[in-house]
């Protein structure tokens, strides 16, 4: 049944806030009392009682509970209150598989009777409880849905399982035999070397040994690099950002992305001009007024208002990057930066000083305000493949696969690497089992957890670290629902960020999220000790993390109007501004990319010496060179410089 409008907003409240507010606070006033005497017991009841029937039967009526087997009692006491909500007493015919022994003595009380407000309170502590361990799931929920809703099934499943096999296995057997035998080789292969590794010792913390990773030394810069760098920089053009945003437009066609809402082809005279002015007041954030030019057409008000309004929206912003991102990719010199196999994931933080529930507190990064974080993915080539606005410092792992999943370029990156803060077994588990590498930066790799499969293998000095064992059993259980999740996520029929939130909610995690888990930390222990065992590795993800920063601070060079805060309410134009602000930064590094190019081949034909692992440290998110501010005119009327007064506008003919 459709709901209403007001039965929505009545779901809305009852469910996001009574769990959170009257509910648990009801149930933990009863909780906190350990076997008290009976009126005590009672007296807590009938103070919770009239709070609690504020909202139950609105709770019956709206939520729909959806049990897995161990939920099964929970959801039948609910069904049978449902029915008999408007009688006086609950009968004696009441399910009572709900009432475990901690309730039994409060709900049948000494006749055999069933106490109506007890056992009202017992089965609302144990749909708590059921929802905390997820053997109980909503309907029209994100944080309690049951993660298999939208899978693949039935004959759709049948037809899409042929190629979800071929690239993960045909069963679950062969992928265990495999894991166990990559673990045990990379146990082993560490073992072999730790005594020609120096960054490696072992120390005893709070009792226990543990494994102490080195912090890597900072290189040297070559003279060669420093120089070529310097050369790179004082060769390339001065110039100013919107001839950066014609130009490339005129090179590559990227605004012919940029189609009309209505029939996709209207055009005008010199859109370009006025899609690189909007792309400018948004990347910029300055907003359109500093670019108002009323003697040219394509610069008046009203023009760039239109095509705001009319042609930037995501799939164009979208399609666009695509086209730039294609074409940093034909450019030798980011072949020589990176094959596009490598992306790096990273978030860049904003303050949101206006009101809006797209925007949460963190005064680490926000003060006493709120914000938001652009989380976006950047590959080997510096070119920005996709990005999300999410609310707050939301953790980096709820919305990391979507991020990889979503993006739609040429490029298919393999290796993803994030620092700390994008990590946790269920993204290395869903990753593995979707053909990615993932390869966080781990600051506390000692105080992580090392797993093994084999409890009887010696692995000498990281005995003591591999002290935890992973069970193999869940995978073969769930390996068919695993395959359908891989299936889903890979042809889009469920969101990645709705799945990442239900498998990662709550205390206990479902059958299917703890065998993805159980995956997750197989690939996580082989990560970890291939970065004990491979200091380059160590070195090569620091150095990719240190390229997104270096993007970062492009971006925010760029976006300097209003303080670098993103004053936009609602989550469409958050998103829509901050996929501007990626796609006029693709704009800024495939330029410096070009012209790099072409100094480094002016160099080569002047006798320089230019060396390989020189050009491939260069970076083109230098920005020195392009003025970001704009250009005022100190150009007066005439009349004006006589000491007359400008015309006054006049009302009926708008701000033409």
């Amino acid at each position: 049944m459709d709901p209403t409008v007001s039965d929505t907003k009545l779901r809305s409240v009852v469910f996001d806030r009574v769990p959170r507010e009257k509910l648990a606070q009801a149930l933990e006033d009863v909780g906190t009392l350990v076997r008290p005497p009976d009126d005590v017991f009672y007296q807590a009841l009938q103070a919770r009682y009239a709070r609690v029937r504020r909202f139950l039967p609105a709770l019956l009526k709206h939520v729909t509970f959806v049990p897995s087997p161990a939920g099964a009692p929970v959801v039948e006491a609910l069904t049978y209150m449902r029915t008999v909500e408007a009688a006086a007493a609950v009968p004696d015919s009441a399910p009572l598989h709900v009432v475990d022994k901690s309730w039994q003595r409060h709900v049948i009380g000494k006749n055999g009777h069933v106490e109506r407000r007890a056992y009202v309170f017992c089965v609302l502590d144990r749909l708590r409880d059921a929802l905390k361990r997820r053997d109980v799931f909503v309907e029209r929920s994100w944080r309690y849905a049951d993660p298999r809703r939208g899978l693949l099934s039935g004959a759709e499943w049948e037809e899409a399982r042929p190629i979800v096999c071929r690239s993960l296995g045909y069963s679950a057997e062969p992928v265990i035999s495999a894991l166990t035998a990559e673990l045990d080789q990379a146990y082993r292969a560490v073992v072999a070397r730790l005594p020609d590794n120096p960054a490696v010792r072992f120390e005893r913390v709070n009792g226990k040994d543990e494994l102490i990773l080195s912090t890597l030394d900072e290189l040297e810069e070559p003279p060669s690099l420093i120089a070529l760098r310097a050369e790179v920089a004082a060769r390339v053009p001065r110039v100013d950002l919107p001839e950066i945003l014609l130009e490339v437009a005129a090179r590559t066609g990227f605004t012919d992305a940029f189609a009309h809402i209505n029939d996709g082809k209207t055009r005008v005279a010199d859109l370009a001009i006025s899609l690189c002015a909007f792309l400018l007041s948004e990347a910029a954030n300055t907003g359109i007024e500093p670019l108002v030019r009323n003697d040219r057409p394509a610069l008046r008000r009203e023009r760039l208002a239109w095509v705001g309004q009319t042609y930037f929206r995501e799939e164009t912003i979208t399609a666009a990057n695509a086209i730039l991102v294609a074409a940093q990719n034909g450019i030798d010199l980011a072949r020589q930066w990176g094959g596009g196999e490598v992306a790096t994931a990273d978030g860049l933080r904003f303050v949101v000083p206006v009101r809006t529930v797209h925007a949460g507190p963190n005064p680490k990064y926000f003060g006493f305000g709120k914000g938001l974080t652009y989380y976006n993915l950047m590959s080997d080539q510096f070119s920005g493949l996709n990005g999300t606005a999410v609310p707050g410092t939301l953790k980096d792992s709820l919305v990391l696969l979507a991020v990889v999943l979503e993006q739609q370029t040429e490029l298919q990156p393999t290796q993803i690497m994030t620092d700390t803060g994008a990590y946790s077994d269920v993204i290395f588990g869903l990753f593995r089992l979707l053909g990615y590498r993932f390869c966080p930066r781990l600051a506390d790799i000692g105080g992580a957890r090392f797993w093994r499969i084999d409890p009887k293998a010696d692995y000498g000095p990281l005995n003591t670290v591999a002290r935890h064992r992973a069970s193999m059993n869940p995978l073969a259980q769930n390996w068919d629902d695993m395959l359908r999740l891989a299936g889903s996520l890979k042809l889009g029929r469920v969101p990645a960020a709705g799945i990442m939130r239900t498998l990662q909610v709550g205390d206990r995690q479902t059958s299917l999220a703890n065998a993805i888990a159980e995956l997750g930390r197989i690939d996580k222990t082989i990560h970890m000790l291939t970065t004990v065992d491979d200091e380059a590795k160590r070195r090569g993800t620091l150095t990719y993390l240190n390229r997104h920063e270096s993007r970062h601070s492009l971006a925010r060079a760029l976006f300097h109007g209003r303080r670098g805060e993103i004053r936009k309410r609602y989550r469409d134009g958050q998103e829509d501004q901050l996929s501007t602000l990626g796609l006029v930064v693709n704009v800024i590094i495939l330029w410096n990319t070009i012209y790099m190019d072409a100094v480094l081949r002016r160099l080569r034909e002047e006798g320089y010496p230019v060396h390989k692992e020189d050009v491939a440290r260069l970076a083109p998110t230098i920005h020195r060179h392009i003025n970001m501010m704009g250009r005022y005119s100190f150009v007066i009327h005439e009349s004006v410089a006589r000491g007359e007064l400008r015309p006054l506008r006049d009302p009926s003919k708008g701000d033409a």
